[in-house]
């Protein structure tokens, strides 16, 4: 049993993680010599010619300095300021960002209650009845997270679907990819068939949740389309990301970051069906895939527990479960987590228990023993 003395690394988030040695060692890498700024360098070329490989022939990539900068750049490149944004209501950019696309982008967002974070078409078409009312902010873009706020994901048909039904609305689709690699790593296929393949149009592209140190970057999928989310937003996103306080004059150090992870230019693109993924598999996969095994290994130790009930599915990196609060509340003095929302009595609460790249099968172990000990303790 573990002592209730030992100290646990924390479960409250995947960002909480350091960044990996390999990103630790490409920023350091990139610090040789002198290179032009705000982009112009070896590094953001070659990042460009990567997500060339990643997403398809169109896509263009313009590297940001946090999530936030990217939803907020993203949306505001395809949505005019008349207009707004359909988003589940447990979205990341309508509950975690301090209304930064109202504030800073202008934006209005559209919520729809969900479930489990998942929108449906009928949630993308309910909106049909606003277009052309002055009286209404104009749904102008559909916003999706995947892997989703409560650990669920998208499979590749519904992305299709809702995709296709917002653009028949005239709608452009984007995509909060924070954990986009969870999402691809815990379905077996790639970050194009999640994107470009299904017909998301703008990509927050994130890292710092996957082993990344400072950097993320904002993707439209294709930039020589004439359509919502077209060359008309990539014109855009440079002003743009320069406007809202998000383009590095250091920029060689966030392109270096992201080469890292998703891999120099003609590497292995990563895909992992049936297996873990290879050695020689692109950092991204395999921290994600990691990460996901991880979050497995947790629910299976708690599930066993009496007085621990899983609420949500484990589909990516994100373990939902209830417990006694003051169980709860000893358990966080030994491993930081959050509560999510109240449980199904008042005695009881709702966790979020998050595994990241660098999470250990002695971590989970050791955590599970822990619960298991505050249980016990009544």
């Amino acid at each position: 049993m573990t002592s209730s003395s030992t100290p646990l690394p924390p479960f409250a988030s995947d960002n909480y993680a350091p960044a990996h040695p390999d990103v630790l060692a490409a920023v350091a890498a990139a610090n040789e010599g002198y290179a032009v700024a705000y982009g112009d360098d070896p590094w953001t070329a070659r990042l460009a010619e990567r997500v060339r490989e990643l997403f398809g022939p169109t896509a263009v990539a313009f590297p940001v300095l946090n999530g936030t900068g990217a939803n907020v750049i993203s949306l505001m490149s395809v949505t005019p300021r008349y207009a707004g944004v359909v988003a589940s209501d447990l979205a990341h950019i309508n509950t975690d960002e301090n209304g930064a696309p109202e504030r800073v982008g202008g934006l209005k967002l559209l919520t729809r209650p969900t479930t489990d974070a998942r929108l449906t078409v009928d949630d993308v078409t309910s909106w049909a009845r606003e277009i052309g009312d002055v009286h209404r902010a104009q749904p102008a873009v559909l916003s999706l997270t995947q892997s989703t706020e409560l650990g669920t994901v998208y499979p590749v048909q519904d992305l299709k679907e809702l995709a296709a039904a917002a653009h028949e609305l005239g709608m452009a689709v984007h995509m909060d990819g924070s954990r986009l690699a969870n999402a691809a790593a815990a379905l077996g296929v790639s970050l194009r068939a999640l994107t470009a393949d299904v017909g998301v149009d703008v990509l927050s592209l994130g890292a710092a949740k996957n082993g990344g140190m400072i950097g993320e970057a904002v993707v439209v999928l294709d930039a020589e389309g004439a359509g919502t989310g077209g060359a008309a937003a990539a014109r855009a996103v440079p002003f743009l990301r320069k406007a809202t306080m998000q383009l590095a004059s250091k920029a060689r150090f966030v392109s270096a970051q992201l080469l890292a992870l998703f891999g120099e230019p003609d590497t292995p693109v990563g895909t992992t069906p049936d297996a873990a993924p290879a050695a020689d598999a692109p950092l991204w996969l395999r921290n994600a895939a990691h990460a996901n095994a991880m979050a497995a290994r947790l629910r299976a130790g708690v599930e066993a527990l009496d007085g621990v009930t899983v609420t949500r599915p484990t589909e990516a990196n994100a373990v939902f479960a209830t417990l006694p609060r003051a169980a709860a509340e000893r358990l966080r003095a030994r491993a930081r987590f959050y509560d999510w929302a109240g449980g199904e009595t008042r005695d009881r609460v709702e966790v979020r228990w998050m595994c990241s790249w660098d999470t250990t099968t002695d971590t989970v172990d050791r955590f599970v023993a822990a619960v298991a000990e505050e249980l016990a303790r009544g």
